[in-house]
C-alpha cells in the first residue's frame, strides 16, 4: 500500500513538472507574440488588409553638352480594374472600351478575371485620364504615369535610343545607364476586408517614388543637326543605302555627333521609316519579318557594323613605317599603276600608275604600291602590332551597346599578300569607330582615348554624383611621328585626293577611300573620308561611310566634301576662327570692308557704286527707283561677297 502511494506521488510530481514547463514555454510564446514579434505580426495582418498599387517614378533627363533637353518625361496614367470592387460590370465595360478606343471583348476579359488588380491600358493620355476618373467608375483605378519623349524626334535616334512600356531601355544610351535614370517605384496601400472590397473611410498609406538621376552626354544637338543634315543630303544626291558620320574631339574622346542616316522616330519607334515604308508598301510581312527590319532599322552602323575601310587605313600603315623607321619622307617609289606580290598582280587605284615618286607624294596620291612597299619593309608581326597599340584588336568600349570588334587573320596566316593588301586597308574588317579612335590617337601626339557620350550625372536636385571617366593609354606612338602625320595627312588635302575637304582659312587634314565590297567585281562601293581640324592642333575629327552611292563613287569626289560642308559649320561654332594666308585673301576674295550708304541713290546711281564693293546677291524690295533703307546697315562691317538688301520708294 505504501509503496503504491508513493508510485502516485511520483506520477503526480512528474505531471506537474511538465505541467509547469508546458505553462512557461505557453506563456513566454504568448510574450513572444504579443511583445516581441507584435510590430512583425502587426505588418502581416496590415499586409492581409491592404492592396499594393505602384506609382511609376519618373525617369532620368537626358541633356546634350549645352544643357539642352534631348530625352524628357510626359505624364501619362495606368488605367487598372479591381475585380472585386466593379459594381456595375457591364457599365464599367462600356465606358473603358469607348473612352480607351478599346474592344468590350478584351475589355471584358480583364474586368471578369479573378485578379487582386487588372491593367486594361498604360500611357492614357491627361485628357482620356481625366474623362475616366470623373466618371467616377466603382473598381476602376487611375494611376499616374510617365511616358517617355523626345524633342527631337528621330535626332540622333540609333544613339539615344528609347524605353518600352514599363520605362526601361531598350536600345541606345538608353539601355546603356539604364540603372542610373530608372527611378525607384512608388506604392499606394489601400485597406481592405477579407474579400478584398475597400473600407470607406480608411486613410491610403503612400511611399513617393524617388526619381532617376539625369544624364549629361557630350553629344551636341546643333552639331547632330550639321551632322545629319549633311549625311542626308548627299545620300539623297547620290541613292545610298545609307551614310554614317561621326565627328569627335580626338583630344578626350568626347563624341559631339553620331549621324546613321535613315534615322527613325524616337516617338513611334515601332513604325517603319519613311524609306521603310516605301520600300514595303502593299508587301505583308510576317510578324517575324517586320521584327527583324525594325531591329535592322535600329541598328547603329558606326558601331555595330564592320567594313574593310580602304585607303583610310594607310593612316596606320604609314604611322607604323614612321615609328619603326623604315621609310623616311624622302624614300623614293616607282609605280608602274600594279605590283606584282608571289603569283598576284595587285592594282593601283590609277591604271597607268604614278609613276616616280617620293613618300609624300604616296601618301597624296594613294598610292597602293607605295604602301604594299611599305608594309613589307615593316612586317607582319610589327604590323599586328600596331593593330594593337592602336586600338584595333579590342572594341573600342564606346558607351553604347552592341559594339562589333574587327575581324582579321590570325598572325600565323598572314603571308606576303595577305600583308600587302592588309597595307591599303583590304583582307580585314574594322568599324568606323575604331579607325575614327585610331586615327585620333595618331593625331592627338600618341594618347589612345576611349570614345563616350557620357560626362556626368546628376540627381534629380541637379548635383553632380559621378564624373564619367574613360581609359586613356598614353604614347601608343611618339610624338614625332604623331607631328610628322599630321603635316603629311594636311599635305593631302591641301594637294592630294583630299582637296575637296580644303576650307580657306582652315588647316584641315585628312584621308580620302574607296572600299570596294564583297564580293570583288560586284561594282559596289563605299566611299568615305577621315578628316581633322586644325591640322597643327586637332579638336575635332570626323569620318563619313557613303554605302553604295550611284554613279560617281570616289571617296576624294563625294566623301571629302561633306566633311568640308560639317566642318565649315561646326568650326567657327565651337570657337575655331579662320586664319586666311595672303595667297587666300587675294585668290578667294576673302576679307572685310565697311558697308557704304544707298540711301537717296536711285538704281542706276547704286549700280554704278556697287562696283566699288564685293557684294554678293543684291536684292531690290519694293517698287520704285530710289532707296529708303537698307541692310546691312551704312557702317556695318561685312565679309565680301555678302549679300545686300535695299528697300526702294
Amino acid at each position: 500500500m505504501h509503496r503504491y502511494k508513493s508510485f502516485n506521488r511520483k506520477n503526480i510530481t512528474i505531471v506537474v513538472i511538465v505541467t509547469f514547463f508546458i505553462a512557461c514555454y505557453l506563456c513566454g510564446r504568448l510574450f513572444y507574440l504579443m511583445v516581441a514579434a507584435s510590430e512583425n505580426y502587426a505588418i502581416k495582418a496590415r499586409q492581409l488588409h491592404e492592396r499594393e498599387r505602384s506609382i511609376k517614378a519618373e525617369r532620368g533627363t537626358i541633356y546634350d553638352r549645352n544643357g539642352t533637353i534631348i530625352a524628357a518625361n510626359k505624364p501619362v496614367s495606368t488605367i487598372s480594374v479591381i475585380h472585386n470592387q466593379i459594381k456595375d460590370p457591364e457599365g464599367v465595360i462600356k465606358a473603358l472600351s469607348d473612352a480607351l478606343n478599346l474592344s468590350e471583348e478584351t475589355v471584358r476579359k480583364r474586368v471578369e478575371k479573378y485578379s487582386s488588380i487588372e491593367r486594361i491600358k498604360s500611357n492614357v493620355d491627361k485628357e482620356t485620364a481625366d474623362y475616366i476618373r470623373n466618371l467616377s467608375l466603382a473598381g476602376v483605378m487611375v494611376d499616374e504615369d510617365y511616358k517617355r519623349f523626345y524633342p527631337y524626334g528621330s535626332l540622333a535616334s540609333k544613339v539615344i535610343g528609347f524605353t518600352g512600356s514599363d520605362n526601361q531601355g531598350i536600345i541606345g544610351l538608353e539601355v546603356e545607364y539604364d540603372s542610373y535614370l530608372q527611378g525607384v517605384n512608388g506604392t499606394i496601400l489601400t485597406l481592405t476586408t477579407a474579400h478584398g472590397i475597400e473600407i470607406d473611410g480608411a486613410a491610403e498609406n503612400r511611399i513617393e517614388p524617388i526619381p532617376g538621376n539625369s544624364i549629361h552626354l557630350s553629344l551636341d544637338v546643333n552639331i547632330q543637326k550639321y551632322a545629319e543634315q549633311a549625311a542626308t543630303k548627299v545620300m539623297e544626291a547620290k541613292g545610298a543605302n545609307n551614310v554614317s558620320l561621326i565627328v569627335l574631339n580626338p583630344q578626350n574622346g568626347e563624341i559631339y555627333a553620331m549621324a546613321n542616316v535613315p534615322e527613325f522616330d524616337l516617338n513611334n519607334p515601332y513604325s517603319f521609316s519613311e524609306e521603310l515604308k516605301q520600300k514595303y508598301e502593299g508587301v505583308t510581312l510576317s510578324s517575324t519579318e517586320k521584327t527583324n527590319i525594325l531591329n535592322n532599322m535600329w541598328r547603329n552602323p558606326s558601331i555595330s557594323d564592320t567594313y574593310e575601310p580602304g585607303s583610310t587605313f594607310k593612316i596606320v600603315t604609314a604611322t607604323a613605317a614612321l615609328e619603326e623607321k623604315v621609310v623616311r619622307l624622302t624614300d623614293r617609289f616607282f609605280c608602274p599603276g600594279f605590283k606584282i606580290v608571289e603569283d598576284r598582280r595587285i592594282r593601283c587605284h590609277k591604271a597607268g600608275g604614278h609613276g616616280s615618286e617620293d613618300f609624300v607624294q604616296g601618301i597624296k596620291n594613294s598610292c597602293n604600291p607605295v604602301f604594299m612597299e611599305i608594309g613589307a619593309r615593316v612586317g607582319a608581326t610589327k604590323f599586328y602590332e600596331y593593330f594593337d597599340r592602336l586600338g584595333l584588336s579590342n572594341k573600342t568600349g564606346v558607351d553604347l551597346p552592341g559594339e562589333a570588334n574587327s575581324i582579321k587573320h590570325k598572325l600565323d596566316k598572314v603571308g606576303v599578300v595577305e600583308l600587302a593588301t592588309m597595307s591599303f586597308g583590304q583582307s580585314f574588317q574594322i568599324t568606323p569607330l575604331q579607325l575614327l579612335t585610331a586615327a585620333s590617337a595618331i593625331v592627338n601626339g600618341g594618347t589612345l582615348v576611349t570614345p563616350h557620350f557620357g560626362v556626368n550625372i546628376q540627381n534629380a536636385e541637379g548635383t553632380v554624383i559621378k564624373e564619367l571617366t574613360f581609359k586613356t593609354t598614353d604614347s601608343v606612338i611618339s610624338k614625332e611621328t604623331s607631328e610628322t602625320m599630321k603635316m603629311l595627312l594636311e599635305a593631302v588635302v591641301a594637294d592630294g585626293t583630299g582637296k575637296r575637304a580644303y576650307i580657306p582659312g582652315f588647316r584641315i587634314g585628312g584621308k580620302t577611300a574607296t572600299s570596294e565590297k564583297l564580293p570583288r567585281r560586284s561594282g559596289k562601293y563605299i566611299s568615305s573620308f577621315i578628316g581633322f581640324a586644325p591640322a597643327n592642333n586637332p579638336q575635332v575629327m570626323a569620318i563619313v561611310l557613303i554605302d553604295e552611292p550611284e554613279g560617281i563613287y570616289y571617296g576624294g569626289t563625294i566623301a571629302a566634301p561633306v566633311i568640308s560642308e560639317v566642318f565649315d559649320n561646326i568650326l567657327p561654332y565651337i570657337g575655331i576662327e579662320p586664319a586666311y594666308s595672303e595667297k587666300e585673301l587675294e585668290e578667294y576674295n576673302i576679307g572685310k570692308f565697311e558697308v557704304p550708304s544707298f540711301i537717296g541713290l536711285t538704281k542706276a546711281e547704286v549700280v554704278k557704286k556697287l562696283k566699288e564693293y564685293s557684294f554678293g546677291q543684291v536684292t531690290y524690295l519694293g517698287e520704285g527707283e530710289i532707296v529708303k533703307e537698307q541692310f546691312p546697315l551704312e557702317g556695318d562691317m561685312i565679309k565680301q561677297n555678302s549679300d545686300l538688301i535695299l528697300y526702294l520708294e
